[in-house]
């Protein structure tokens, strides 16, 4: 085999596996997480947690690499269920601002407990090590892809 074919044989297979462990997570935590609750919901609430600043949806659509309107569609549920508050940019009444509320901190809590016991125990018998040793690579692999986006 050629260098050329063992890269491109090894390309295939690491992105193969990113992807099948990246569907397999997702479902397994789809599934831990509180009944209503999508991984997308979650995201959002998360991100809106620790950052703990109003975002504008535009905003939010960027960081999660998400067309406008998908990223309304998920902030329309969450307002529906009380996590999010969406209101008018106090600066510019053409833009809107989205804080977390007290309901969506709780929500986010109560699926961080949901699934943090699945990913503890995943990186515990990978070993804490080897994931460690992972990230770096995983996080290069982002930013790669993020480059172009």
């Amino acid at each position: 085999m050629s260098d050329s074919q063992q890269a491109e044989s090894l390309s295939v297979s690491l992105f193969s596996e990113i992807f099948m462990a990246g569907q397999l997570s997702r479902n397994t935590l789809s599934k831990a997480l509180p009944k209503g609750m999508e991984l997308s919901h979650f995201s959002v609430l998360n991100h809106l947690a620790r950052r703990n600043e109003p975002r504008s949806p535009a905003e939010l659509a960027r960081v999660f690499h998400l067309t406008r309107g998908a990223m309304t569609n998920t902030l329309t549920k969450l307002e529906w269920a009380g996590h999010v508050h969406i209101h008018p940019d106090w600066d510019d009444a053409r833009r809107k601002t989205v804080t977390i509320s007290p309901a969506g901190r709780a929500a986010r809590d109560a699926a961080l407990q949901a699934i943090t016991p699945i990913i503890s125990d995943v990186v515990s018998s990978i070993g804490a090590d080897r994931v460690r040793a992972a990230l770096p690579v995983l996080r290069e692999l982002r930013e790669k892809f993020g480059e172009g986006s």
